[in-house]
């Protein structure tokens, strides 16, 4: 037998073993029970899958939402903590419309008035805001939709979803990928690709709670934050984009110069007292460029630091305004105030109909691609 061959048969012999693995019969460093990830939803199978690399690092992600459930990262110690919010069973994703770790979309953010117009066609979509507003894709959006595992490796996975034409007001029947790695480099790196059979708007966006301390229980405020970005989208009042740029330039939102996210989160500002905090896109001073840090997130006591690559034109940052103590985690943690931290790496709000942003409408004769890497170093 050649050797060529019997390296097939031994790479197939892997996958179909930790296939099988993925829906009961590992151990994670984090804790979660594979089989409390089992359960039927639209007639397919959730489950839990398990990567690592030779570092240590582990995640768990579930097709359910394509959802990174944990990431366990060590600390400047190599104390190895999970430190991203979620929950522990099936059940609770799916009965809590939260977005902890889901891949968002059709369109992450709001479309606003439900409604935009291509090619000159006028689409009228899903309004699942109390305003009138599409937001996240509408309801439920692809966080609440069952993937299917295409790809299993020890380090990797990739689920697929055809979001089919019409669903929620969104043409074209859309196939979607992502692929999630834990690389050599201690980075998780997240791959989208999509194609359509119409032309539609496309804006792809991983959602997962941060908290770098692994201290789930305490807010994110005493960590350091860095944004490569001279600005930012503006809302009105009612949180709804205007569809400027507005300079952070003696702002609060200028992150330009690394400093604590409670040194001006409180501020008496317009901006922050529409969300209560941050919860604004950053435009990217590189955008496509993931091979630029767009940001960085540091804690001191854990010395973890976390920095974010993208070939997306921005950043939505969001600290946990929204959290309030009322959430029951991972551990039976109730989740405080600004208890994580946002990096949605996507799109602007809103650009089907602001065409001064950079456009998400996708062709049928295209392929959408988009990278995200989410890389950690330990600082002592």
């Amino acid at each position: 037998m050649k050797l060529t061959n019997l390296s097939h048969i031994v790479s197939i012999g892997l996958l179909v073993l930790t296939t099988s693995c993925s829906s009961h019969r590992f151990t994670t460093a984090s804790g979660l029970q594979p089989k409390a990830f089992l359960q039927k939803v639209e007639g397919q199978k959730t489950s839990l899958y398990k990567i690592t690399n030779s570092k240590g690092i582990e995640a768990c992600i579930t097709n359910y939402g394509a959802r990174v459930v944990s990431l366990m990262v060590p600390d400047k110690n190599g104390k190895l903590e999970d430190i991203v919010c979620g929950f522990s069973n099936i059940e609770d994703y799916i009965s809590q419309s939260q977005n902890y770790g889901a891949t968002v979309g059709r369109y992450i953010g709001r479309i606003l008035n439900a409604q935009y117009t291509l090619e000159g066609k006028t689409y009228h979509l899903q309004a699942n805001h109390s305003l009138g507003h599409t937001a996240h894709g509408g309801n439920p959006n692809f966080g609440a939709r069952m993937w299917k595992a295409t790809h299993v490796s020890p380090s990797s996975v990739t689920l697929h979803y055809l979001s089919p034409d019409g669903e929620n007001g969104f043409p074209g029947n859309l196939h979607i990928s992502v692929t999630y790695t834990l690389t050599e480099d201690n980075a998780l790196d997240i791959r989208y690709e999509a194609t359509t059979d119409k032309t539609t708007v496309l804006n792809l966006c991983n959602h997962s709670f941060f908290n770098i301390s692994g201290n789930l229980n305490q807010s994110v405020e005493n960590q350091t934050m860095w944004v490569d970005a001279d600005y930012f989208s503006a809302y009105d009042r009612n949180k709804c984009v205007t569809g400027e740029l507005w300079p952070v330039a003696s702002t609060p939102l200028d992150f330009r110069i690394p400093h604590k996210l409670a040194d001006h989160i409180n501020d008496d500002y317009g901006q922050l007292n529409v969300v209560n905090g941050y919860d604004h896109a950053w435009a990217l001073n590189h955008p496509g460029n993931d091979t630029h840090v767009a940001a960085w997130i540091y804690d001191e006591k854990s010395g973890r630091k976390m920095e974010i690559y993208t070939t997306e034109p921005a950043i939505h940052i969001y600290t946990g305004n929204g959290l309030k103590g009322k959430v029951k985690g991972k551990n039976n943690i109730y989740y405080p105030f600004r208890g994580a931290v946002c990096f949605e790496t996507c799109h602007f709000q809103d650009s089907p109909n602001n065409p001064q942003f950079p456009s998400t409408t996708l062709h049928p004769d295209e392929t959408f691609t988009s990278h995200t890497v989410y890389k950690f170093v330990n600082v002592r």
